[in-house]
């Protein structure tokens, strides 16, 4: 989200704990804000790590259900054979393995809110499912004959275009009515220029807490490489990055060289994108330069934990900290002659 002072994870932000410089995200706030005063079903629309759940649950926290609970699931990770058990609940003995009683999602959701991420990857079987409780909330426990009710909020989220939505029959026509009541659109972070200073200051911030740093801030180069990438990972990239390249950085400034990116996976179309290598603003095909890179991928792996990056590495602790000093104190990045 665009906070100046909130962190991506905290999940008890309001919309007053949220700002922005640009226009853009100005109008997307001023929206929700509207949102939280009312009732009414929301589509959030916006790319991947655009910080769509978190407006979600700074809505409910805003709104009038702020005291009730807040059940947020991915619709697109609901198995297709356990949809009714997912979103219903069941009853002991419903079906094999089911040893008890178990609320679902809407029942969970009762006189609170009820946030489904990626609502346009739900099987049309499944949104077929919802529509009814949608619309009359009302369910039947898989394996219970009784009709239950349940006051639901409900908001939801996709990374679909909205013209796409219907046209391309990702939604029934019926069931995106009942869900757009009220339509934000969260701008991707490279139509933020104006936010990204503070965005990346607050990262800073975070992160050196967490890790038990003091980093002031950022070199030139590395502000220029920063402020320069498009962030298509949005603001779920910016904190990875943030948090590797404090990781890497033994001063209190980060350097160029502490920055890393994820580059296309072309080599294994299978590999996970967080196990995917990571390189330096250039590119170079020096010994060097390929050995602090490999440091980097490693650190990442370790999630900045140097003992364990240090064991994987094959060396010792300290010979890990001696190449990362002089890694930094030379400032040497893939490319130069050095």
């Amino acid at each position: 989200m665009p906070s100046r002072h909130v962190s991506y994870e905290r999940r008890d932000a309001t919309l007053d704990d949220f700002g922005s410089s640009d226009p853009l995200m100005q109008a997307c706030l001023e929206r929700a804000r509207l949102a939280a005063r009312t009732d009414l079903p929301v589509l959030i629309h916006g790319e991947s790590g655009t910080g769509k759940t978190i407006l979600a649950r700074a809505i409910c926290n805003s709104s009038a259900r702020a005291g009730g609970p807040f059940v947020s699931f991915n619709a697109a990770a609901l198995s297709e054979t356990l949809i009714d058990s997912q979103l219903f609940g069941h009853e002991r003995g419903a079906f094999t393995g089911a040893q008890s009683r178990v609320k679902g999602k809407f029942e969970l959701a009762d006189r609170g809110t009820l946030f489904l991420d990626e609502i346009a990857d739900l099987s049309p079987q499944g949104q077929s499912k919802i529509l009814r409780a949608i619309e009359y909330g009302e369910f039947e426990r898989l394996g219970s004959e009784t009709v239950r009710k349940a006051d639901v909020r409900l908001l939801s989220a996709t990374h679909h275009p909205a013209a796409a939505l219907v046209r391309e029959r990702m939604l029934r026509e019926d069931l995106f009515h009942r869900i757009n009541g009220v339509t934000i659109l969260v701008p991707p972070l490279r139509a933020r220029p104006k936010d990204l200073p503070a965005l990346v200051a607050n990262e800073i911030a975070r992160a050196s807490q967490m890790q038990g740093k003091s980093i002031l801030g950022l070199d030139r180069d590395a502000a220029d490489r920063l402020f320069a990438h498009d962030w298509p990972g949005n603001l779920r990239e910016l904190a990875k990055v943030v948090q590797a390249a404090v990781a890497l950085t033994t001063g209190s400034i980060i350097p160029v060289t502490a920055l890393w990116f994820q580059t296309a996976l072309e080599s294994d179309p299978g590999q996970h994108p967080d196990d995917a290598t990571r390189v330096a603003p250039a590119r170079s095909l020096r010994l060097r330069d390929a050995v602090h890179a490999h440091i980097r991928f490693v650190l990442h792996r370790t999630k900045g934990n140097k003992r364990r990056a240090a064991r994987e590495l094959g060396i010792a602790r300290e010979t890990l900290e001696r190449k990362l000093r002089k890694m930094n104190n030379a400032g040497d990045r893939p490319g130069d002659s050095r």
